[in-house]
């Protein structure tokens, strides 16, 4: 095992559960947000199992996964405002629980878990069938173009699937208001799409004739 690896991957992991834990818990003036833990738990239960996985058995995945040096001064500008949106939702989707602004009921909280839950399933389906998913837009040596499963469907399957992490947290969370900033992540993954293809185009052995054979980049027969 690359212990190296590892430390950096518990270190991120509990940084991260940390993070959201502070911007939840002080928004909302309390652990009684029962929302809030409902969402950390069907975050970051996951997230750790997963890691354990690609630890043992695709470590290099693992690594491209905790990468998120991006060299694209574009991408670079995408991360920097999907960091403040995400702030943005959580401190709100907190503020709305402690003043009680405007709250989903409970029946809501748990279909939109659901829908996370199913989100994440995907999510591991794509990191199953695309082996050089990195956090940063690069074209990597020997990389080839995945055109199978999920990826015959849409060309950015794993972007398709963070639109439906993203938007379903907020509303976990019984928020609207939170929710209604993270539709800004729409106009975002849009740029970082266009970007990226242009450098997999530019860059990348066959990914021209990859984006005539699967027409839609994120939701079948809309865009």
């Amino acid at each position: 095992m690359d212990r190296k690896l590892f430390g950096t991957a518990l270190l991120k992991f509990f940084s991260g559960l940390l993070l959201v834990g502070l911007l939840l818990f002080l928004s909302a003036g309390s652990f009684a947000y029962w929302q809030a833990w409902l969402l950390i738990g069907i975050l970051f239960v996951p997230m750790f199992a997963a890691g354990l996985v690609m630890m043992v058995r695709n470590p290099e995945l693992l690594r491209k996964r905790l990468n998120a040096r991006e060299e694209q001064g574009e991408q670079r500008q995408v991360i920097a405002w999907s960091g403040i949106m995400f702030l943005a939702a959580f401190i709100l989707a907190g503020l709305n629980w402690r003043f009680r602004w405007l709250l989903l009921p409970d029946w809501a909280v748990w279909a939109a878990a659901a829908l996370f839950l199913l989100a994440y399933l995907l999510y591991a389906e794509v990191l199953r069938e695309n082996t050089y998913l990195s956090r940063t837009i690069e074209v990597q040596e020997d990389q080839k173009v995945v055109d199978t499963g999920l990826y015959g469907v849409v060309r950015h399957p794993m972007y398709a699937v963070t639109v439906l992490l993203f938007l379903s947290m907020p509303l976990v969370l019984g928020s609207p208001i939170s929710f209604a900033v993270m539709l800004c992540y729409l106009p975002l993954i849009v740029k970082r799409i266009r970007n990226e293809e242009d450098v997999l185009a530019r860059g990348l052995a066959g990914y021209t004739d990859y984006m005539k054979k699967v027409r839609y980049r994120l939701v079948p027969g809309i865009w």
